[in-house]
């Protein structure tokens, strides 16, 4: 016993260090000793389908987009317009419109020289400079056709932001005017922050920057794969920190509150402490908005995106421009100004399409904020992925190499269902985007790894095992036993089970005009036939016994069908000798019969014999009773005689009641009947046959002799030659010459085996 446990502690050992494994792996993944490029794949793909699955795809009827698109182009010209349309733009928006602001996700880098002013200007200087009165006539005209400053009187005051962008190369170019710092560097306690940095940019003209002090860069960040999935909302440039476009309209929205670094402590100690959120104050009270250590916030994707996405209204700028819109149409909203145009290259790869509108990505960021739900990857992610690792990886280490593959398999999907649930619970109720790829492909590789070692190596034990009981147990057991053997035992028990006792008939006659090894060979093939039916069925053999066969069903696997099973069985084992008949009638062979007996009860199962030879068999009355039916069929000319207990249990099949017996050793009538096939497969004819039979023995029980002649009769013309129908009427012939007995049920007694 003790060299027992011990050889089972050291499978039980290798295994679960076998299944720890994956965890060691993962784990160095998380800690960056081996970074597996695959596994922040699979994890962006997870990200973008439960992106895809969770949006709203609903319109967001606060934020309208007024798209430069391909009507626009066509019908005003190609972009940049004029900054006098642009100006008259502006006045259409903010006065006739009175939306509540204008954010532009385009930048006016270049003066607009398009009204000729310059030309005139320098004129003015040279040729024309001594042409009486021209002097003061350019100084009248000069303010309608400084179209640059048309456009900044237009914006002068209002609500609006300009957009900018940040960009990064080896000599750090600048062009343009930057808007102030959103963040100033005296806020930060002396501490850095890890934000995405910049070291040069592209702003619009100094006079509009004066113009407009509010604007936001429209960057985004590519991950690896080239897709965008987040928004910076500040970045770094110069030690300053600018914000985005939707901070900035965001800000203009809520009253341009202060923004302030959100630390993790609110008394930081050393060279740094992470910073958690962006908070913007204002008149005492704040708004904290959750950033990763980017200062970035993942995309919250409303729908698919473009004017056909419904996410948000799109208008064309054309409309705008030729007034086709009724005035305050835009009333109190917040207006994008963008492009969807191919040719303007603002288009961007993200999660949800290939061809995603840059202007809505900003929109989605700027209604998250508005709604306070935008989804940010924290900076402890790995600190949570790590814990989640030991957790799952520990639970499947212990408890794999315990259970046998079904429970296994339950546990490792349970593991992985509970992973996926906790993170989808974060995403939609908290808007973390944490990280779940590497625990969940850690818990597929520990289960396949457990598996396997369970396959190959411990496969090796079974097979031992195989070989001691296969001597003397059937071969059935011995499959389950190797499964799953701490489920199964030798030991006798008492279960419901079915059991069948099926017997060749005519062999007596064959074997006087056949030569031993050919009828060997014959009964070799019968029985195998039969043998292949009974386990097709998922019946377990019992022993062959001469020219019969026992069997029996629901041991030692139980199976709640077993009489479904056994019928099943029983009827295509009739039509099976109906064709070896058939085969035989073909080659001048005798024919043979079968008789087949089942019934349903209690009954001892288990290991069974002498200290010389045992066997897995069932005792019991019930399959004393198996064995009486067997032996009734032949007198009732009918190849399947099955008891009630059974019948009820198989009410898929259609049945004629045989008659009411006591055999041997019963005092207890039993009603014994007949499976013809499946319900589904009975006709008409079949049907009414039935019913007719059913009214005869009725009026058979009741002793009502003239209606069973009556009956009978009927019956005889629907099946001729019928030896049940022939003993019945033998039996009514006997019976009217007998007295009315009032006490008489109808049954039928056999005394003998």
């Amino acid at each position: 016993m003790r060299q027992q446990l011990s050889s089972l502690f050291r499978h039980r050992w290798r295994r679960i260090s076998i299944t720890l494994l994956p965890l060691l792996f993962a784990l160095l993944h998380v800690s960056n000793v081996l970074h597996l490029q695959v596994l922040e794949r699979l994890d962006n793909i997870i990200y973008d389908t439960r992106l895809r699955a969770t949006m709203p795809q609903t319109l967001d009827e606060r934020i309208v987009i007024i798209d430069i698109d391909e009507k626009s182009l066509g019908r005003i010209g190609q972009w940049p317009w004029g900054r006098d349309k642009m100006a008259a733009f502006s006045l259409e928006l903010f006065e006739r419109q009175q939306v509540a602001v204008v954010g532009f996700d385009v930048i006016f880098a270049e003066a607009d020289g398009s009204s000729g002013l310059g030309n005139l200007q320098r004129l003015a200087r040279g040729a024309l400079k001594s042409q009486p009165g021209f002097a003061d006539l350019l100084a009248q005209l000069e303010p309608s056709l400084d179209y640059d400053a048309l456009f900044a009187q237009s914006l002068t005051g209002r609500a609006a932001v300009l957009g900018f962008y940040l960009t990064s190369d080896r000599e750090g170019r600048t062009r343009g005017t930057l808007p102030s710092p959103a963040l100033q560097t005296d806020q930060l306690r002396g501490l850095p922050l890890r934000a995405t940095s910049w070291n040069g940019y592209g702003g619009n003209i100094e006079v509009l920057a004066k113009a407009v002090p509010v604007a936001g860069f429209f960057n985004s960040i590519t991950d690896e794969d080239g897709v965008v999935r987040s928004l910076p909302l500040l970045a770094e440039h110069q030690g300053s920190y600018y914000e985005s476009l939707a901070l900035a309209v965001f800000r203009q929205v809520v009253g341009m509150p202060e923004v302030l670094p959100g630390y993790a402590n609110a008394n930081p100690q050393g060279d740094y402490d992470p910073l958690q959120s962006i908070v913007l104050r204002q008149d005492g009270r704040s708004i904290a908005l959750p950033v990763d250590d980017r200062l970035a916030t993942l995309i919250p994707f409303r729908g698919l995106g473009d004017v056909s996405g419904g996410s948000f209204r799109y208008i064309s700028a054309s409309d705008i421009l030729e007034g086709a819109l009724p005035a305050a149409s835009l009333r109190d909203q917040i207006v994008l100004v963008g492009s969807t145009a191919p040719g303007l290259l603002d288009l961007r790869v993200t999660p949800v399409g290939r061809t995603y509108p840059g202007v809505e990505t900003h929109a989605n960021v700027l209604s998250a904020l508005l709604d306070g739900k935008n989804i940010v990857r924290p900076d402890y992610a790995l600190g949570f992925d790590a814990l989640q690792l030991l957790c799952a990886g520990l639970l499947l280490a212990v408890a794999l190499p315990l259970l046998a593959a079904g429970p296994a398999v339950a546990l490792s999907v349970g593991v992985i269902t509970v992973l996926t649930g906790v993170n989808l619970w974060l995403y939609l109720s908290h808007g973390l985007a944490l990280p779940l790829a590497t625990a969940v492909l850690m818990s597929v590789l520990a289960f396949a790894l457990n598996m396997v070692y369970g396959y190959f190596v411990e496969s090796k034990s079974k097979r031992e095992l195989a070989a001691l009981f296969g001597t003397y147990v059937p071969p059935e057991l011995v499959d389950e036993m190797v499964k799953e053997p701490e489920n199964y035992s030798m030991q006798a028990t008492s279960r419901e089970l079915t059991v069948m006792f099926c017997d060749m008939r005519g062999f007596t006659a064959m074997s006087e005009r056949m030569e031993p090894l050919q009828l060997q060979a014959l009964l070799n093939d019968v029985f195998s036939r039969l043998t292949h039916i009974i386990r097709s069925h998922r019946g377990t053999i019992d022993k062959y016994m001469g020219d019969c066969v026992m069997a029996f069903w629901g041991a030692p696997v139980a199976t709640p069908d077993h009489a479904q099973l056994a019928v099943a069985a029983a009827i295509d084992m009739a039509k099976a000798i109906a064709e070896i008949n058939e085969s035989h009638r073909q080659s001048g062979l005798p024919e043979i019969g079968v008789g087949i007996g089942l019934n349903t009860g209690t009954m001892c199962v288990g290991d069974m014999g002498s200290d010389i030879r045992r066997s897995y068999t069932v005792i019991g009355d019930a399959v004393n009773l198996g064995s009486r039916l067997e032996g009734l069929s032949k007198h009732y000319g009918t190849s399947i005689v099955v008891s009630e207990s059974t019948k009820l249990l198989a009410p898929q099949f259609a049945w004629q009641q045989l008659d009411l017996v006591r055999v041997k050793g019963k005092a207890q009538a039993v009603a014994i009947f007949w499976p013809l096939s499946k319900l589904a497969a009975v006709s008409n004819s079949e049907s009414s046959e039935l019913e007719e039979w059913g009214q005869f023995l009725t009026a058979y029980r009741a002793q009502e002799w003239a209606q069973c002649d009556s009956c009978l009769f009927r019956l005889n013309t629907v099946r001729q030659s019928s030896t049940l129908y022939a003993l019945y009427a033998s039996r009514v012939a006997l019976f009217r010459q007998q007295a009315f007995t009032p006490d008489w049920d109808g049954a039928t007694n056999f005394d003998s085996k």
